[in-house]
């Protein structure tokens, strides 16, 4: 059986917020994946161009951060994910 959160509940009760949430979740998702995709393949090809060296200069450390940046985005698009959901289900029934 389906459960409502107690957050979900809040954005349906304000639809104005849920969209200001919504606009903000758009923003941190783009921002985060700004050049993510190439960032991430230019570190891939550090690693295994230099290996060892690359890891003991900081190429482990820069990976962990895009992996992290990774996250954010994805939490991010999934507030948006929710946030659409909710405004969506709100206006069609």
């Amino acid at each position: 059986m389906f459960t409502i959160s107690s957050f979900t509940r809040w954005l349906r009760r304000h639809r104005l917020a849920c969209f200001g949430l919504m606009v903000l979740a758009f923003m941190a998702f783009g921002l985060l994946t700004l050049d993510l995709v190439r960032l991430v393949g230019a570190n891939a090809a550090l690693l295994s161009e230099h290996g060892w060296q690359a890891l003991q200069d900081g190429g482990l450390r820069q990976l962990l951060e895009l992996t992290i940046s990774s996250v954010g985005a994805m939490t991010a698009w999934l507030m948006f994910k929710v946030c659409e959901t909710v405004l969506v289900q709100s206006f069609t029934c």
